[in-house]
């Protein structure tokens, strides 16, 4: 846990799961500006929005217009603040973040929002992304005199925005652009002031919302709506926009793209589904990607199930665009991984008992079609059929939201190595066998993109075909700024 008050001179200062077969997310990023306002309760709340995009640490910053003060912890949101956390981070511009590792261990030292100084200027940072130059950058920032208390790419970012050879926000920020590849979507604030800066290609998402006299700026919408800010539009991809007592405007823009790379896992698996990406509902997207799957994969069955949380959408599509009923045959503890204490042999051999369990009574005998976001290891997904056995369902069809994943992504995913991923190892039907369903049916590439109904140079899919948008030669190692 860290607390950072320069202003109290009792402040410390510096003072300093098991993951089942899921694709996960780096983090989400909320900054608030709001003369009059409780600025820390709101981007608190903004966090408990976006609380699915990272459950490991969480932070705040607010400034007051003379000092930035700082509290990171390890653990969800809830578990970090508690009232009077909220009543010592005093001002009215503030920033949150909620993590979760892709570069750079689960250890308190990696939490955010990272503090950063400059010869000209003092920040506080939060990064959603995967910055892919990460290492070189940080052995130039070490040779300018920068050093570093963590070992994650944010701490990178943050130095070189500080540190940049500029005088401007508007020099600053395109010095860092120009320097910077990868995905970062970042929330930055100083003692005074707050910006919101997006990369190039769009990676990951990044909106404005206007609240009252003030502004918030968040990776998702559903956290605008959480603290009844009016959603105002996206960042642009290359962009940057400022709040300050002269309130929001743009002051940089990257000569535009004409290709994106907006993650499509965003929509398949990644945001909440009440949230608007690339101006569309997140669940409206996901009902239609089951209703291609249905078209693509048919099949005589009795019911339509979806894996919960992120498949049940897509199962109400497949159910529409199929004509077979849609029924609940699993349940979720939804308080699974929000806990340190790890599991006993004897409940580790339960597996995904922990995590699910099916509704005998509804599936027995039951011919199934089952729909999953996606399969990436292969470690849940037999499991989950086995688990259906167990409940009486007579046969499996399993329907995957998702093209089959053959490429690891370095741009904010933590997914696996290429030797670790299931797809690229075996063949549809060695999948099938092995998870012992009785049909397996995958989502295609262009039936993805309907879905999404975006234009195909829009979004990145890289993780499904290797193509990726920025070169990378070799596979990155998640902790490789460890050392």
């Amino acid at each position: 846990m860290l607390w950072f008050d320069p202003a109290d001179p009792s402040s410390p200062g510096a003072a300093v799961s098991v993951q089942g077969d899921r694709v996960h997310d780096e983090c989400g990023v909320v900054g608030v500006y709001s003369k009059g306002e409780d600025v820390a309760r709101i981007t608190f709340f903004g966090l408990f929005a976006l609380q699915h995009r990272g459950q490991e640490s969480a932070g705040i910053a607010t400034g007051d217009g003379k000092v930035i003060r700082l509290r990171t912890s390890m653990g969800l949101i809830t578990q970090s603040f508690q009232e009077d956390n909220l009543e010592r981070l005093t001002g009215y511009v503030g920033i949150g973040h909620t993590r979760y590792s892709t570069t750079g261990s689960s250890q308190a030292k990696n939490a955010q929002p990272i503090i950063s100084n400059g010869p000209n200027v003092r920040l506080a940072l939060g990064h959603n992304g995967n910055v892919v130059n990460a290492k070189e950058l940080k052995e130039e920032l070490l040779g300018w005199g920068c050093t570093f208390t963590s070992t994650n790419d944010s701490e990178i970012v943050a130095h070189l925005i500080s540190n940049a050879p500029a005088t401007t926000w508007e020099d600053r920020i395109a010095y860092a652009m120009r320097r910077l590849r990868g995905a970062y979507s970042l929330v930055v604030m100083t003692k005074d002031t707050l910006l919101g800066i997006r990369d190039p290609l769009g990676v990951r998402p990044l909106c404005i919302g206007k609240l009252n006299d003030g502004w918030v700026i968040a990776s998702e919408t559903c956290a605008l709506d959480h603290i009844g800010a009016t959603f105002v539009r996206e960042i642009e991809p290359g962009e940057a926009v400022m709040v300050d007592e002269n309130g929001l405007r743009s002051i940089y823009q990257r000569e535009p793209r004409q290709a994106r790379a907006s993650c499509v896992f965003e929509h398949i698996y990644f945001a909440r589904p009440d949230s608007v990406l690339d101006g569309r509902l997140v669940y409206s997207n996901r009902m239609a990607m089951g209703a291609e799957l249905a078209r693509e994969h048919p099949v005589e069955a009795d019911m339509v199930i979806g894996v919960p949380d992120s498949a049940l959408a897509a199962a109400v599509g497949y159910s529409q665009e199929s004509g077979i009923p849609y029924g609940e045959g699993l349940v979720k503890n939804r308080y699974v991984g929000r806990t340190f204490i790890s599991p006993d042999q004897r409940l580790r051999d339960l597996g995904v008992r922990t995590k699910l369990n099916p509704l005998p009574q509804l599936i027995k005998g039951k011919r199934l079609v089952v729909v999953d976001d996606s399969i990436v290891r292969g470690t849940t997904t037999p499991h989950v059929v086995q688990l259906l056995h167990q409940g009486g369902a007579k046969e499996i069809h399993l329907r995957i939201c998702a093209p089959p994943i053959i490429h690891p992504c370095h741009l904010g995913i933590d997914m696996a190595t290429h030797k670790e991923l299931l797809a690229a190892n075996k063949s549809v039907e060695e999948i099938r066998t092995m998870v012992q369903a009785d049909s397996l049916g995958y989502l295609s590439h262009e039936g993805l993109v309907r879905a999404v109904g975006l234009e195909r140079n829009r979004i990145c899919m890289a993780c499904f075909t290797g193509d990726h948008p920025i070169p990378v030669q070799l596979e990155m190692d998640k902790l490789a700024l460890e050392v």
